[in-house]
């Protein structure tokens, strides 16, 4: 299979991953990133753990990856096939901004990122056919720059219909990667949206870990809330729930529909036991003190589609507010720290 030259967006954990994966089995990649840690990536290059997985651990410190610090000098050494996007969508609107004094030089750009704006952005930035559609469902930790474990094999979507979209799948699936394409673009990102919905604002509002927050059945019930109002607004704009690579999410909106008795146990199963005791997004951006959080890209996605189509969404609206006064330092962490009772006034 012919080989495909690579620019990753990043080492972080998505970044690694894919790249790092493409990589092992004969692809050029080419990573950007900060100084410092281009430094740290040329001493000691990838480091790739799928231990959990298959025993397996990889150390990639060869002409099969290569690391920059700038766009500039990244496509003079080109050019790339494709670029790899899996940025925090708090950050896509500075990338694209670099991105544009570039334009015409630049390959498309897959987009990993969480949320249903990231694409049409970039598009609209760069022009049609610019960036392919695509998420991750597999589960993937980040113990430093260049240094990930998987910790759970799902799958990869990607969003078919783009003259690289099939044989980006291939080449994928040689990597191990389990790709799949999808028709609907926006039906493969509204879904992942949804899975990342659950436990995760109220999660950081809380500082409560996901099954903490499941097995509290007025908290258990918002979280129902918030898919019941994301599907919703999903079946207004015509977009259809499908499930991802190895992720039933058809089934996870069937089980928010359910009577509480039936739907706590099968919903915290299949939700809390794919994060257990590991802290959602977040909340690690919250307590990082960056001042920057994607809930705008996700619930508070659910609320300006919600707000287009006539419909309202009370618990999404609250959970983006409330979370982002915390991130910005309007209210302190401490304020609803362990005390459901008063994030749960603000929803009743």
């Amino acid at each position: 299979m012919e080989k495909l030259n690579v620019l990753v967006f990043g080492a972080g954990a998505i970044g690694t991953y894919i790249g790092g994966s493409l990589a092992l089995v004969g692809n050029r990649v080419m990573f950007i990133e900060q100084p410092a840690a281009v430094e740290e990536l040329r001493r000691r290059g990838l480091h790739l753990d799928f231990s959990m997985i298959h025993k397996s651990r990889f150390y990639l410190q060869d002409e099969s990856v290569t690391f920059t610090p700038s766009l500039e000098e990244a496509l003079n050494h080109g050019p790339f096939d494709i670029a790899i996007f899996a940025l925090k969508s708090f950050d896509t609107a500075a990338a694209v901004a670099n991105l544009k004094l570039y334009y015409g030089r630049l390959p498309p750009i897959l987009c990993l990122s969480n949320g249903v704006d990231n694409e049409p952005f970039i598009e609209s930035a760069l022009g049609p056919g610019s960036v392919i559609a695509g998420t991750v469902t597999s589960s993937v930790g980040r113990r430093a720059v260049g240094d990930i474990i998987l910790e759970r094999m799902r799958g990869v979507g990607l969003a078919d219909g783009h003259p690289l979209s099939l044989f980006l799948a291939e080449t994928f699936n040689a990597a191990g990667l389990n790709a799949r394409l999808f028709r609907r673009p926006f039906d493969m990102k509204w879904s992942k949206m949804l899975t990342n919905l659950p436990a995760n604002a109220s999660a950081a509002i809380l500082n409560m870990s996901p099954a903490e927050v499941f097995d509290h059945p007025p908290l258990f019930h918002v979280e129902m809330e918030i898919l019941r109002e994301a599907s919703g607004v999903m079946r207004a704009l015509g977009v259809q729930v499908v499930d991802l690579p190895a992720v039933p999410v058809r089934a996870l909106i069937l089980g928010s529909k359910l009577p509480g008795f039936l739907a706590h146990p099968l919903m915290r199963k299949a939700l809390g036991g794919g994060r257990g005791g590991k802290m959602p997004s977040f909340h690690i951006d919250l307590y990082s003190g960056r001042g920057k959080s994607e809930v705008e890209w996700l619930n508070g996605a659910v609320v300006r589609y919600g707000e287009k189509v006539g419909l309202k969404t009370p618990v999404n609206k609250v959970l983006t507010e409330t979370l982002m006064s915390l991130t910005r330092g309007d209210i302190a962490l401490e304020t609803y720290a362990r005390q459901p009772g008063k994030l749960l006034s603000l929803v009743s």
